[in-house]
């Protein structure tokens, strides 16, 4: 017998991997306060991009009761994860796996016209609490490749049919550097839902994503989305520009959403 599941909080996350040239905005200087954001926000899970080893080291220091599934991209595990966060007090991983967006995706690779190796971690949780199961996908496309985002979208969707069989629950987050008009987000938003589209609140926060950490600029665009599965319910979306000292945190607003899972 299961018992009712709770509203799940999930951010969606490109932390911008740990660069000492970036100046004011290199990672010694604002990993205090991006990892003050994520434990105030102190979401159940979270799926980041552009994580290396060494960030993902200090956020498991500084978020106390997390865990998290993922590996590098590059064939010797390290380079940038796109790892998924998770509460273990919460949450059970059942089976996790990561897959390369390219031809041969179960290798360390690149296809097509991308500039570098893009992964796809997933995993299937189990609500400790309800019992519920509930796939997530969390991804990072190719910034240069047209067609390489063009097929790796496809990849994706493929990928998520092959793996749920039996149509539970499915979240795909990510930063997929593509624009809502694009064909790439038209594509995944005829398999699943937009979350800023479906909330039953209205949406909270700047419509874009992207800032490139110029605190008095208009943001850029909006490329960082969570998407889910029929099974879900969106109960809250918000993009979240906080920041410190006139700085951001990262060159990505955080996507928070609320979800209830039916």
């Amino acid at each position: 017998m299961t018992t009712a599941s709770a509203p799940i909080k999930l951010i969606t996350y490109n932390i911008k991997y740990a660069n000492e040239k970036d100046g004011e905005n290199s990672w010694s200087k604002r990993k205090e306060s991006l990892s003050s954001l994520m434990r105030f926000f102190e979401a159940d899970i979270f799926g980041l991009q552009e994580a290396l080893e060494e960030q993902l080291t200090y956020l498991i220091n500084n978020l106390p009761g997390y865990a998290y599934v993922g590996t590098g991209r590059n064939e010797d595990g390290k380079g940038e994860f796109s790892p998924i966060l998770y509460k273990e007090e919460k949450f059970e991983v059942l089976e996790s796996h990561t897959f390369w967006l390219s031809k041969t995706p179960e290798k360390p690779s690149k296809s097509w016209d991308a500039a570098y190796p893009r992964i796809c971690t997933y995993a299937l949780f189990k609500e400790k609490q309800s019992g519920k199961k509930f796939w997530h996908f969390n991804t990072h496309l190719d910034h240069r490749g047209d067609r390489a985002r063009k097929e790796s979208v496809k990849l994706l969707w493929k990928k998520i049919e092959g793996v749920n069989p039996k149509n539970d629950p499915v979240i795909l987050t990510g930063d997929f550097n593509l624009e809502p008009d694009s064909k790439g987000i038209q594509y995944l938003s005829q398999q699943l839902n937009d979350s800023k589209i479906i909330s039953k609140e209205a949406a909270f926060g700047p419509e874009k994503t992207f800032n490139a950490y110029e605190f008095h600029e208009t943001p850029i665009s909006r490329i960082d989305y969570v998407f889910t599965g029929e099974k879900i319910e969106v109960l809250k979306y918000g993009v979240l520009n906080n920041s410190y000292e006139q700085k951001y945190p990262s060159d990505h607003f955080p996507v928070m959403v609320q979800l209830q899972l039916k």
